[in-house]
């Protein structure tokens, strides 16, 4: 029968501590646990006692998210049915499982002091602490994460009929959450003359100051991209919209096909050799990649001064004057293709804006020079049997980097080491695959800040594992060196 079992030779307890170390301690290991609780605990002397075990569920969030866990249900019914992951999670027998609702109070406060952020980026300085971060080449780019609540604009598009209005019951009704776009306020609109063509010398002042007034009205989002170069990092955050709204995203192949969704933005900036993420920013996902880019930058050169940053590889998508001037800022080189706007190539360039000849062969970047910040172009092999040769074609063209920031660089565009570096592009990529194939990155199921901290979750997790790993490897490769 059932009820007749075997007796145990071990208890559960001493089965538990004699079985291998699995990968979760490896990790929950590496958690500063402390900084978590101080800064979600204020320092208080009266009230009632804690009977919640704070350290126990924020264990418990980090291995919800190693082990594909996507609602706080799903964490609180395997706390209950597997007594072995609620001792993993530091939970003894004694203590009662958390609610749902105890869960939700912990992540709002979490919400408040951000400090998974913080953790995350407190991961990358140990990991460039003990040599597993070099930081010399960093890969910028953005990803779509899908909110969890339903597009508003839908609902007002649908209007309700008879036939689908809800039914009337006596069972209580929960009240809805409101929608995640915050109040509109009133815009002011960007002033325009009834008159075409120049504006009158009598009329000018006026107009240049009504012109002033508006831009002074506008946000640091709303403006130019350049209007961001002399802001402060913490002014563009308080300033960065953080709802859920409708972004796009072109094919990078060229089909034409855009791609729409409904929720945020994450963007990250990683070191290509490691995979570290080193910082990171959540936003609408209308908000333009550039505009974040310039957030990212400006991070980094306050977050990690000493940083050894020689290159920042992007895509297309950031190919703007502004941020080639951040980037510059960091002591670095872009490395960001082209966007070509014109079919047309300039008079004496070619398509990576390079110097050609008569005959019309590309220059060869030769070398940079960083006395003079400038780059070298020799002359290309075939000009040794060119018939232009007697006229005195030009041998070497110098250039300094100030003259075009978007065409020269080192190593220059076009060149066979711009295009191995460029493949070190790939890293940021496979770090976005990681978080939306194991750390439940695809689409978020929390709503409104929730959102974000589940987001920062899934980040500070990936570089608490990546740390985990590359400790553990050192202290193997010790182990096998060792006589």
């Amino acid at each position: 029968m059932y009820s007749n079992r075997q007796e145990e030779l071990f208890p559960f307890e001493d089965l538990f501590k004699m079985s291998s170390c699995a990968k979760a301690d490896l990790v929950l290991e590496q958690l500063p646990i402390e900084k978590i609780l101080h800064a979600i605990t204020p320092p208080r002397r009266r009230g009632r006692p804690e009977s919640l075990n704070v350290r126990a569920m924020i264990y418990s969030l980090v291995l919800g998210k190693m082990e594909h866990m996507i609602y706080t249900k799903d964490i609180v019914r395997r706390l209950k049915d597997s007594l072995e992951f609620a001792i993993r999670c530091r939970f003894n027998g004694a203590e009662t499982i958390p609610s749902e609702s105890s869960y939700s109070r912990l992540v709002s406060k979490l919400a408040e002091c951000e400090i998974f952020r913080t953790l995350q980026e407190d991961l990358a300085d140990q990991a460039r602490a003990e040599e597993f971060l070099l930081g010399e080449s960093l890969a910028l780019d953005s990803s779509a994460v899908e909110a969890f609540d339903r597009n508003p604009s839908l609902n007002r598009e649908e209007a309700l009929t008879e036939e689908n209005l809800p039914a009337e019951s006596d069972e209580p009704t929960f009240l809805e959450e409101t929608e995640a776009i915050p109040e509109k306020k009133s815009k002011r609109q960007k002033p325009k003359r009834s008159k075409r063509g120049r504006v009158p010398k009598a009329e000018e002042a006026a107009w240049q100051a009504e012109l002033a007034a508006y831009y002074n009205s506008l946000s640091l989002f709303e403006r130019e991209v350049a209007d961001m170069l002399p802001a402060r990092y913490d002014e563009l955050v308080a300033d960065m919209p953080q709802y859920a709204s409708t972004g796009a995203k072109g094919d990078p192949r060229g089909s034409g096909h855009v791609k729409y969704w409904y929720g945020y933005k994450l963007n990250v900036v990683v070191d290509c050799q490691s995979q570290y993420i080193l910082t990171g920013a959540t936003c609408s996902a209308h908000v333009s990649d550039q505009r974040l880019a310039m957030v990212l930058l400006k991070r980094i050169k306050e977050r990690f001064p000493g940083l050894p940053v020689r290159h920042v590889l992007a895509d297309k998508g950031y190919d703007s004057e502004p941020v080639y001037r951040a980037i510059r800022d960091l002591g670095a080189f872009p490395l960001i293709p082209l966007i070509h706007r014109s079919k047309k190539l300039r008079e004496g360039k070619d398509e990576h804006l390079r110097p050609i000849c008569k005959q019309g062969h590309s220059y060869v970047y030769d070398s940079y020079d960083p006395q003079r910040d400038t780059v070298k172009f020799t002359r290309p092999k075939e000009c040794a049997s060119c018939s232009f040769q007697a006229e005195g074609c030009q041998k070497v063209f110098k250039f300094r980097v100030e003259e075009n920031i978007r065409a020269y660089t080192a190593p220059g565009r076009g060149s066979k080491a711009f295009k191995e570096l460029f493949k070190l592009r790939t890293a940021v990529e496979r770090v976005f695959a990681y978080l939306k194939l194991y750390l439940g990155l695809a689409s978020s199921r929390k709503l409104k800040k929730r959102a974000f901290v589940d987001m920062d979750l899934s980040c500070m997790t990936y570089n608490l594992c990546k740390l985990a790993l590359d400790r553990l490897n050192r202290s193997l490769q010790a182990t096998v060196a060792s006589p």
